[in-house]
């Protein structure tokens, strides 16, 4: 069965009905949420930094560049 066309008046209201189905979080969820990403940012930040250094020592003591 094909749909008639949607007034934008008809498409504001229904957008206002999806919005208040939404559950949306705390001010404590969100805010557990952001230190949680900002932990494993740090913590891939410092993973990266140690491999990136294992690797340089690697390509230096292959090339003979590392002592």
């Amino acid at each position: 069965m094909a749909k008639g066309k949607t007034t934008p008046f008809e498409f504001l209201q229904q957008v206002r009905q999806e919005g208040s189905k939404v559950t949306w979080p705390t001010r404590k969820e969100t805010m557990v949420t952001t230190g949680m990403v900002f932990v494993m940012v740090l913590l891939a930040s410092l993973f990266f930094l140690v491999v990136d250094q294992l690797l340089r020592l690697g390509v230096g003591a292959v090339l003979g560049l590392g002592g």
